[in-house]
């Protein structure tokens, strides 16, 4: 039996990474992103019928019902589900525009529980089948530890940390269990898109944790694959950071 699981954000960056390595494990991977380029692209790097690409711009409510309609049709159980999806905008939130807030609190908060709520019937029959039924999301080191400059972002991972943990409690009885993971600085293209000095303002990413290096995105799956493990059938509602210890404590430059 093959498990079955649906990512957000599947066409770069974590997800695509997620995407890639279930794949190869022998998961069927229902890939969600907003653009329909870049999952052909992803497309191409995971040349497998496994990968199902599904077009979905998640701040809209009926099209986040409607493909999970299309995959509940398909396949009733799913086993996992990755909310990687998430949008970085910089600014001072006394200059920030309304549409580049209600962007990110839309897409990393509001688009996030649509896909939870729709999944859920999904997750909640593997459950009841006794099979694995695992929730990932996708909080970060900013919920923890935010920047300046960086208020919208922080504050839409902070969210996520409670919806976590809330959530996890909610769908406990269910048997379906819920954590995130906070990442610190992580090579994909929201970071790599931010760092032009020009452009980023006084926000700067965290740059090398105390480990000497940041985080590659497969450093974030491994984790990932432990949460859908049975090695973790007993962790839910944890927020987990994988930063390589940045948060930990404050190491300044030499």
């Amino acid at each position: 039996m093959s498990l079955k699981g649906i990512i957000t954000g599947a066409a770069s960056g974590i997800g695509l990474a997620a995407a890639q390595e279930l794949v190869d494990k022998g998961w069927i991977i229902y890939g969600i992103d907003a653009s329909e380029t870049a999952l052909s692209r992803a497309s191409d790097l995971i040349p497998s019928p496994n990968f199902r690409p599904m077009p979905c711009d998640l701040r809209d409510a009926e099209a986040v019902a409607q493909v999970m309609k299309t995959i509940q049709k398909e396949d009733p159980l799913i086993h996992g589900l990755i909310c990687s999806a998430g949008v970085l905008k910089l600014g001072r939130l006394a200059d920030m525009s309304v549409e580049d807030f209600d962007l990110v609190l839309n897409v990393n908060v509001r688009g996030l529980w649509l896909t939870c709520r729709n999944a859920i019937p999904m997750l909640r029959a593997a459950a009841k089948a006794g099979e694995m039924s695992r929730v990932i999301l996708m909080s970060s080191i900013s919920a923890i530890r935010p920047k300046i400059e960086s208020g919208a972002y922080s504050a839409s991972k902070a969210a996520v940390s409670q919806l976590t943990q809330i959530l996890a409690a909610e769908c406990a009885s269910e048997g379906i269990l819920v954590n995130a993971l906070a990442p610190g600085t992580v090579d994909t293209p929201m970071i790599t898109g931010q760092s032009d000095p020009s452009k980023q303002g006084n926000w700067r990413p965290s740059g090398s944790s105390p480990l000497g290096r940041i985080a590659k995105p497969h450093d974030i799956v491994r984790v990932m694959r432990f949460l859908l493990s049975e090695d973790a059938s007993y962790v839910t509602g944890t927020v987990i950071p994988v930063d390589g210890g940045t948060r930990a404590a404050f190491i300044p430059p030499k």
